[in-house]
């Protein structure tokens, strides 16, 4: 019982706090149907945690999920950005371009190279020098009719 109350106090995971509350109180004897209400879980839910830490113990009831490292390091990442920030024009292929020859290393889906653009702050589409349609004219006449109406 002294393991559980350690988990619930000390675990960052509200998942391994929930599994040990679950354990925790039908051991002290209350229903598995009123703990699993009170948790917004099911009674199999609670069965199974209770299963779990009779076989494993506390060990039973963490997460065994710890997530993955990244391909690029954080002084990477910064040097990525660095060099994404110096260019005039940038996109998808010239930046996985960047990072293969640069660092070996190539991305498997789209979303990790527009997250990179991302902490760059900078847009995923093409980029483009100027807008290509703007008539100087008419930008000028904009900006003078906005300055009137700024007070």
């Amino acid at each position: 019982m002294e393991d559980l109350r350690q988990l619930i106090q000390t675990s960052c995971d509200v998942r391994e706090v929930k599994r040990a509350l679950a354990v925790q109180n039908t051991m002290e004897g209350r229903t598995r149907a009123a703990v699993a209400k009170e948790l917004g879980y099911t009674v199999a839910w609670v069965d199974k945690w209770r299963g779990h830490y009779r076989k494993d113990g506390i060990d039973g009831l963490k997460v065994g999920y710890k997530g993955s490292f990244g391909y690029l390091t954080s002084s990477q990442r910064k040097a990525v950005r660095e060099w994404l920030q110096k260019q005039k024009q940038w996109d998808i292929r010239t930046l996985a371009q960047h990072l293969d020859v640069t660092y070996g290393v190539r991305y498997k889906r789209p979303r990790s190279y527009y997250q990179l653009l991302d902490d760059a702050r900078m847009s995923w589409k093409k980029s483009q020098d100027e807008q290509p349609k703007a008539d100087p004219k008419k930008v000028s006449k904009a900006r003078t009719t906005i300055k009137k109406k700024w007070p």
